[in-house]
């Protein structure tokens, strides 16, 4: 009895992860994993782990073979007493089982050393460049080919190798996009490079990346997006970032008004909003350009020909469902409030943010104030789809309260709190007017002046 009262204890559990397996065994998608690799970088990787594994299976299951037959077939039989013969070395046999090892080793060393001959190659010519610069906890990326900087996004042109070159600003990170490629390390006064080509065969799609090397409390935090899109979205891309930031965009106000968080949710709808002039019409959020921007034309990577004619100003359209899995569902710390109903002036906004704490550590291109390189560029921050290094959707709600108390939603962030009468988590006191504490309608403001530089 006592025996199957135990083996009862053992089933139990294993049927429960049996269970599990089976359920994520049926899962249609995989939205960061290594086994479904777009890129040729990613291919040589998968198929080193498929080499690897094949042969790693087959000495498992040739030694634990022999390790069964020799336990059933020595085993001791009766009352049997007699030790078996002593034997004291034995050349042919230490030989052999030294020389099989080796063998076996020789099988893993040769293709590991051919991909990382491929991978550790020099990047051939025309490849795109981007900076790319980690800092505590967020992502800075810089196309010097373009004379574009931006923060935790990424767009690359399917078809054209791009080519990384990772440095860090302060503590070890490391740089991955699990779909693409493989990781490397990002590390301060060490420049490291990774290359890939998105397959050109693709449609335009969203993958996450991450930092897997930790760096800090907000480690988990600190992650960015790349979008992968055709080349005449992506030139339109570029044509919008290097434009000047241009306030006066209308954004409209979400109905409802401001609510206060659900206790570590999500921001309900937001009344913060933006009343503007007659700014020249911009790429809207959903990615469908609007009359009035410059028209560029893309080419074709190789041939120079030209593919399609696009508007200026091209964002990844946030309805698909390609951007479903990308979305950020970070939880708001329940404490945290915003008065209702406000709607914020933008250009009113632009005065209050040109004259606060702000300008001392953000650049945007057009505000002479706020040249700043502390923090990430702000230039085109209404065109990205999250904030805080993908910790939260990019939407009037949540920036209002990310300027008001950042340090509360992602602990440990150089970012001061701006608040008044806010508790500012890393100081340990009140913001008040002094210090340059903002009440919610002046962040009203400055959430419609950011949200309108698209």
């Amino acid at each position: 009895m006592k025996g199957n009262s135990r083996l009862r204890q053992i089933l139990a559990p294993g049927l429960i992860i049996m269970f599990g397996l089976a359920l994520a065994a049926g899962a249609q998608t995989y939205p960061n994993s290594t086994f479904q690799p777009h890129s040729e970088l990613g291919r040589y990787i998968d198929f080193l782990w498929n080499r690897l594994l094949l042969l790693g299976t087959i000495v498992f299951v040739i030694v634990e073979g022999a390790l069964v037959y020799v336990i059933f077939r020595y085993r001791r039989k009766g009352t049997e007493t007699e030790k078996p013969p002593q034997t004291h070395g034995h050349a042919l046999l230490e030989v052999t089982w030294t020389m099989i090892p080796a063998f076996i080793l020789l099988f893993i060393a040769v293709p590991t050393v051919r991909i990382i001959f491929k991978t550790q190659a020099k990047v051939a010519a025309g490849a795109l460049q981007i900076e790319v610069i980690g800092h505590q906890w967020w992502w800075e990326f810089r196309y010097p080919e373009y004379k574009i900087t931006t923060a935790n996004e990424i767009y690359l042109p399917v078809g054209r190798t791009v080519n990384f070159k990772l440095n860090s600003n302060d503590v070890i990170h490391s740089f991955w996009a699990p779909q693409l490629g493989g990781k490397r390390d990002v590390i301060a006064n060490r420049t490291n490079y990774i290359w890939y080509t998105p397959d050109s065969s693709m449609k335009s799609a969203v993958w996450n990346g991450f930092c897997t090397e930790y760096c800090g409390t907000s480690h988990a935090k600190m992650r960015f997006r790349v979008f992968t899109v055709q080349p005449a979205e992506f030139a339109s891309w570029v044509a919008g970032q290097q434009k000047p930031a241009q306030y006066g965009a209308t954004v409209a106000s979400l109905p409802g008004g401001q609510a206060t968080p659900v206790s570590g949710g999500e921001p309900k709808t937001s009344g913060v909003g933006a009343e503007g002039g007659n700014a020249p019409a911009i790429a809207r959020p959903n990615g469908t350009p609007t009359p009035g921007s410059d028209t560029i034309a893309a080419r074709a990577p190789t041939t120079g020909a030209v593919l399609a004619s696009l508007p200026a100003g091209y964002t990844f359209p946030r309805n698909l469902p390609e951007f479903e899995y990308a979305k950020p569902h970070t939880p708001v710390p329940g404490d945290l409030h915003f008065t209702p109903g406000l709607t914020g002036v933008a250009a009113r906004g632009m005065q209050v943010y040109s004259t606060a704490a702000c300008v001392g550590c953000h650049a945007i291109a057009g505000n002479p104030s706020s040249v700043g390189n502390i923090g990430p560029n702000l230039t085109h921050i209404g065109s990205r789809s999250t904030l805080g290094a993908g910790s939260f959707p990019n939407t009037p709600a949540y920036l209002a309260l990310w300027i008001k108390n950042a340090r509360k939603m992602k602990p440990g962030i150089i970012m001061p709190t701006l608040g008044l009468n806010e508790m500012d988590p890393v100081q340990k006191r009140i913001i008040d007017k002094a210090s340059g504490g903002l009440d919610d309608q002046q962040i009203a403001d400055i959430v419609a002046y950011l949200s309108s530089l698209k």
